[in-house]
């Protein structure tokens, strides 16, 4: 019987295992109510009549609101593949599993490309809104609400696009990859 151990196996890391159970708590919510929206979304929705309705929206919208109007179950399916691939991801982070590493650095690449196309969809979106309103003090409340929520929405975006390249960062360190070779 051999009682030693193989030393030259990397310790775990804490920081695995805390981001893989954070993300796997996120995800695991996220999953639970991507399901549920989509059973809404699909029973709630189905009637031809929504579908012509959206048909007559206002031809003065941009296009990326026409895309997501016509389109929004398919957005629906889309994240709750998102949220589910990320949950299996997590569970793979725990469980030290390469492939798993490099689909989580790809979701973490995606979830950058996602916060600041947002960003940019919502300056797009706060442009074309009509004029605000034509008694003085109610214009300057409009533009003072849009303006703060613009810059709160920013700082948010860019926290969660820093925080996301810092895990990716993290993940590609030479000491987390070698807990992932076998």
């Amino acid at each position: 019987m051999d009682t030693t151990t193989d030393s030259a196996a990397p310790a775990k890391s804490t920081f695995v295992t805390v981001l893989a159970w954070i993300f796997i708590v996120l995800s695991g919510f996220a999953t639970l109510i991507g399901v549920l929206q989509n059973i809404m979304i699909q029973t709630m929705f189905n009637d031809p009549k929504f579908s012509e309705g959206l048909a007559k929206a206002p031809q003065n919208v941009p296009a990326s609101v026409g895309f997501m109007a016509s389109n929004f179950k398919l957005i629906f399916a889309a994240l709750l593949a998102c949220f589910v691939v990320t949950l299996i991801s997590s569970i793979g982070l725990l469980k030290r599993r390469n492939w798993a590493r490099l689909v989580f650095i790809g979701i973490m690449a995606l979830g950058i490309i996602w916060n600041i196309g947002g960003l940019l969809l919502q300056f797009t979106m706060f442009s074309s809104f009509p004029s605000f309103p034509k008694a003085p003090h109610e214009a300057e409340a409009f533009q003072s609400m849009f303006v703060t929520m613009m810059v709160f929405s920013a700082v948010i975006a860019v926290a969660f696009a820093v925080l996301f390249g810092w895990i990716i960062k993290r993940l590609i360190s030479q000491p987390i990859v070698a807990e992932f070779v076998r």
